[in-house]
């Protein structure tokens, strides 16, 4: 019976408690939202880059080297000589070595030029090795094997012919059109930045490559793709190295070697301390974004103590009525903490409900911006505290109110006085 009143009373009050219930669902999307962003972020960028000990390129910082080595992000200052990959592949530390050369896109995606040792030794995940939906990898020079994202978003698949443009930005100004490629493979989904390029050998980067000197088509020059095959296709440099070790305590003193041999001045860089720098540099930006969660949840519940002790005086024949009833004062007070908490309940699930709704409208722009499917979806290992921390704080919130609605009834009796 009080429960029943207790309800109806907060259905008279609708008006001024959805706003609670809406500061309080804002406060828990926030809260929810940047721990799981961030960890869901955390867990794909490390597992992108799994089985790799070095990444070998001209020195840039180690960030940007393993970002678009391995990301796509950002851009490479020069590229590596060929002598030098060599040297490296040569070393008796080296298990297998995987170049990387870019520089060119397909309708904004971009263009990786590697050795199918890239298809053998790639790993990502938990050890997980790259797979084929459909096709095999290149054989030809002028075959391309597509990332899933890639097929799925150009509606591209087995047997089409594409057109590669130059440079790595979305749109391209010059297109390598005297050399189409047909694709030979697409490679299954991987959650990574594969599933966002396309691959085609290093005898490919060269050859349409060949009417061009310093990023510029030489006029009046047009090799076909025949004439290409029959050219001498060995690269001269490559944008990066992803390098495997035979035993991973050799990587120091490989990382070592590398960065101190002449005459050629390269960076080798191990992508597990490199993320540590990366989520060091982002750890201010976390915190920032929890603090400012955390204080729109203190505004929440100021907000929803606000209405509750705005509402007390007026709800005092209320409260003499309930005690006529037969309600004990203490009963009374609880009935008020379990407003607010309800209060609580109601908006923490309306903040998950909005974050799911946010997670599904944001995945796929993340997805596109990052090169890697972020599931959104599933909870972060301490979403389930925040929540909790948000129902407890509401909870106690009712606290105050409850107080006083217990000595207002102590004192008014069954009159209530004003």
């Amino acid at each position: 019976m009080l429960w029943r009143l207790t309800l109806r009373s907060l259905w008279h009050r609708r008006a001024t408690l959805v706003l609670v219930v809406l500061a309080i669902a804002l406060s828990t999307a926030l809260l929810t939202g940047v721990e799981r962003v961030r960890q869901e972020t955390r867990d794909r960028f490390t597992s992108t880059v799994s089985g790799v000990d070095l990444i070998v390129g001209k020195p840039s910082g180690a960030l940007n080297l393993l970002l678009y080595s391995v990301f796509r992000l950002g851009e490479p200052v020069a590229n590596m000589d060929w002598e030098s990959v060599e040297a490296i592949t040569n070393r008796p530390e080296v298990a297998w070595v995987v170049p990387i050369s870019l520089g060119d896109n397909l309708r904004g995606f971009p263009v990786v030029g590697t050795t199918t040792d890239y298809f053998r030794y790639y790993r990502y995940g938990r050890d997980e090795p790259l797979r084929f939906s459909d096709g095999e990898p290149f054989d030809d020079v002028f075959d391309t094997v597509l990332g899933a994202g890639v097929a799925a978003r150009l509606g591209l698949k087995v047997g089409d012919e594409v057109v590669l443009g130059h440079g790595t930005g979305t749109v391209s100004v010059r297109r390598h059109d005297t050399m189409p490629f047909k694709v030979r493979g697409v490679l299954a989904a991987t959650s990574t930045p594969v599933d966002q390029s396309v691959h085609i050998s290093l005898a490919a980067m060269t050859a349409i490559h060949l009417d061009w000197v310093a990023g510029t088509p030489l006029p009046g020059r047009h090799t076909s793709p025949d004439q290409a095959r029959s050219r001498d296709l060995q690269p001269d440099s490559v944008t990066s190295l992803l390098v495997g070790l035979n035993s991973r305590v050799a990587v120091f003193q490989m990382q070592r070697w590398i960065n101190t041999r002449a005459p050629e001045p390269l960076q080798a860089v191990i992508p597990g301390v490199a993320l540590g720098q990366m989520w060091r540099m982002l750890g201010m930006v976390e915190q920032a974004l929890r603090v400012i969660s955390v204080a729109v949840l203190g505004v929440a519940l100021l907000v929803m103590l606000s209405a509750l002790l705005t509402a007390l005086n007026e709800r005092r024949r209320e409260m003499a009525i309930l005690r006529a009833l037969g309600a004990r004062p203490w009963q009374i007070g609880l009935l008020m903490v379990g407003e607010s908490a309800l209060l609580s309940l109601v908006g923490v699930a309306a903040g998950v409900l909005f974050l799911q709704g946010v997670a599904a409208l944001a995945m796929p722009v993340l997805s596109e911006r990052l090169g890697m499917a972020l599931s959104l979806w599933r909870p972060a290992p301490l979403e389930v505290l925040w929540l909790l921390v948000v129902l407890v704080s509401g909870t106690l919130v009712g606290l105050i109110p409850a107080w006083r609605a217990y000595r207002h009834t102590l004192s008014d009796g069954l009159t209530p006085r004003y």
